[in-house]
Formats: structure tokens, sequence, C-alpha cells
């Protein structure tokens, strides 16, 4: 069994500079990455397949149901796993064995831990797991180039997630710069239990190029920086600027914003003990919470 890790991606700073002509925004963000997150496990198998199981997996469908979607008997293309792809795993394994058809057939298990439609990359990181799983199994690199090439298409974050260190994202996100990150400092992801969509929040942004991100370490930039997307998320969903009044009221917090295009907020902090104690102001809420640290 191979066992690959999705942890949660953050955008600890995301300066939307201009709407392109493709459709897609120029970005600048500082990515990190959580510890914790959703996990992906892959067995050998006479047929592909796909299950879910998790906190989470009722969002996505029961195991049950997306097991039987990915297992229809309408014929498959020989270069594709999955003759109909519902999820990012499954147009990452239809990406993947098109690239390399000589991949063995796998039971994929998708362990999910991270809320749906919330800014930490969810969707994303599955893809990106399911790639680094798949390339141990066929023994490609991960800094092999078609494997890049596999993850962009996917989604903007997925190269991010795919090379899962702290760094720099320019273009729309996926031109990268690895930076020194700030591993083991505490981390904080509240969730008020809202999805919002991406596409609504972009259309939502205001067009205003706000400026670059400034220079420095990495913290000194973030805390400098912005999420240029707060406000527009904002308006969809009220509810993510309670979370961001609680967050930056708590002590002992560093940084505090929301992530992506939201709706998830979170929170650097000086001390563990600083940390769960906003994560129980925020349960108290109702509110999802995952106490976690810098990776």
């Amino acid at each position: 069994m191979i066992v690959e890790r999705a942890p949660a991606k953050i955008n600890l700073a995301l300066h939307v500079r201009r709407r392109r002509p493709d459709g897609y925004h120029d970005l600048e963000t500082l990515f990190a990455f959580a510890r914790e997150g959703d996990t992906v496990l892959l067995e050998p198998a006479e047929d592909w397949r796909l299950s879910i199981t998790g906190p989470f997996a009722g969002a996505l469908g029961s195991s049950a149901k997306v097991e039987a979607q990915s297992r229809r008997t309408a014929p498959i293309a020989p270069d594709e796993a999955f003759a109909i792809a519902d999820n990012l795993i499954e147009k990452a394994a239809n990406a993947f064995t098109r690239a390399f058809p000589d991949t063995r057939s796998q039971a994929i298990t998708l362990d999910k831990h991270l809320p749906i439609a919330s800014g930490i990359g969810g969707g994303s990181a599955d893809a990106a797991a399911t790639l680094r799983a798949l390339a141990r199994i066929a023994g490609v690199g991960l800094d092999d180039p078609r494997l890049v090439a596999i993850a962009r298409p996917l989604g903007a974050d997925v190269p991010a997630c795919l090379l899962g260190r702290t760094s720099v994202g320019t273009g729309a996100g996926e031109e990268l710069a690895v930076i020194e990150g700030s591993p083991g400092m505490p981390l904080l992801l509240v969730n008020p239990g809202v999805a919002v969509s991406t596409a609504a929040v972009f259309r939502a942004w205001d067009g205003v190029d706000r400026g670059p991100l400034p220079h420095g370490d990495l913290i000194e930039r973030a805390r400098a920086g912005r999420n240029d997307l707060a406000a527009p998320a904002r308006s969809l969903a009220p509810v993510i600027g309670e979370v961001e009044e609680l967050l930056a009221a708590a002590p002992g917090v560093t940084l505090s914003r929301m992530s992506g295009s939201g709706a998830t907020c979170f929170a650097l902090f000086e001390t563990n003990a600083d940390r769960d104690r906003a994560a129980r102001l925020a349960e108290r809420r109702g509110w999802w919470t995952l106490p976690t640290s810098l990776s």
C-alpha cells in the first residue's frame, strides 16, 4: 500500500494583480502548508476505483456512490483509468495514465478531513497526492517535467500542492519559487461551515491592483501582505468576517487572515497554548477547527 499525505494549503498572502484574457488572473501568493490534511491510499487492484472515507466524505458523495460511479460499465479508453471523472483524484489518475499508460490499476481511497470549497486546497492537495503516489509506483521522479505538465491543467493550486513546499507563486499561481519557511509555527485553521465558489469570489473582485508582494522573510512578507479576495468573499458569506474578527483578537496571534478564496481563515500564533485557546473559542461557535503547525 502507498500512503500519501495531502496537507492543507495556506495562502499566507494573496495579491490579485489583473484579469487575463484567458479568464485566469495574474497572482502573487505565499504558499505554505500545514502538517495535517487529507490522506490518499493506493493499493494494486484489478480495476481502477475510488472510495472516500472520513468526516467530509459525505460532501463528495458516499463511498458506495463514488465507487459505483468510478466503476460504471461504459467502455474505458485505453489511456484513461476512470471512464467518468467526477473529482480531481480521478482526473489526476486519468491524466497520469495518459502520460504513463503502463501504470498498474489501483484502488484509491481518499480519507477526507478537510472541508470542501474552503480555500485550503483540499481537492488540489488530493490530486497532487495522487500524482505523487502514482509517480512512486511508476518510478517517476517528482521533478519529472511530465508530472508538472500533468498537474497544471488540473488547477492553479495543484502544482504548488505537488511541490508541497513553502514558495512564492506567480502567474496563475503555478510558477513557483521555493523560499525558506517557518516549520513548527503554531497554526489554526477555522471554517464557519460555509462553502464559497472560487469563480464567484473572483467575479466579485473589484479589479483594483493594490500592488506586489513585499520583500523580506516569510512572516514579514506575509504580515505586510494581504488577501485581495477576502472582501469579495465576505460579500458572499459575511460569516467569514466573524471568523476574521475572532482570530485577529486572539491573544498571542502573530498573523491572521482568510486563505485563498475562503471560507477558511488561518492564524499563526506564538505558542501552542495560545493557538489551542483560540480553537476552543471557535469551536464554541460551532465552527470547524484544525489546530496544527506549519510544515
